[in-house]
């Protein structure tokens, strides 16, 4: 539901969102859901530039569940490492791989309970799957949205979870997906985390 008391600028800056990306990509390339899977989990502490440069090689290598489960964590991490935490993120993508195979008949999960269970996904990754992949309402929670969040007075949480349970109770559940990548885009072209000028951003200068 969405709250009642809603925050000072929201409808302005929700305006905002809807002129300057009014349908907004998912900027992780991907073709179904184990692909998206595998760029999330990689996308961690590195930009999604980076992830969509390195996995046509990694899809090279394999593209499927059933062949990345038997590829060895030293093949992938040799293609993964401009990633960054290249040793976690190959033990997860190879870990990953093999239990969904083994325990989800090659299908990644549909459900919060399941993605969460596997190597390497947390909370954000789940959410971002769900949402994506299965069109299951989720409000994924990265640096940028948490920034824009408490800027713009949507949350005062300090963590992820408490940012998320601010933001879904502002929007309706049809909206989250479209919410959360505008916010995303948003925050990388006008709401910078570095040299931020609240003057020159055109949500934050109405605080001023």
């Amino acid at each position: 539901m969405k709250m009642q008391k809603t925050p000072k600028h929201f409808d302005e800056i929700v305006a905002l969102l809807d002129k300057y990306f009014p349908d907004p990509p998912i900027p992780l390339k991907h073709s179904d859901p184990y692909t998206l899977l595998v760029a999330v989990v990689l996308s961690a502490q590195c930009t999604d530039a980076r992830v969509n440069a390195t996995t046509p090689k990694l899809w090279e290598l394999a593209d499927n569940v059933y062949d990345m489960a038997k590829q060895s964590e030293e093949s992938v991490l040799e293609i993964v490492r401009p990633c960054g935490l290249g040793p976690q993120k190959a033990k997860a993508v190879v870990g990953l791989s093999k239990i969904i195979v083994e325990s989800h008949n090659g299908v990644v999960p549909s459900k919060r309970e399941a993605l969460e269970a596997l190597p390497g996904v947390g909370r954000k990754t789940a959410n971002v799957v769900l949402s994506h992949a299965f069109a299951t309402p989720a409000f994924p929670v990265d640096t940028h949205i948490q920034r824009l969040a408490n800027r713009w007075q949507w949350s005062e949480g300090r963590s992820a979870l408490a940012v998320e349970r601010d933001l879904t109770a502002l929007f309706e559940p049809s909206s989250w997906e479209r919410r959360h990548l505008q916010m995303i885009y948003f925050g990388r072209e006008y709401c910078k985390a570095k040299a931020h000028k609240a003057e020159e951003c055109p949500a934050c200068k109405l605080f001023l």
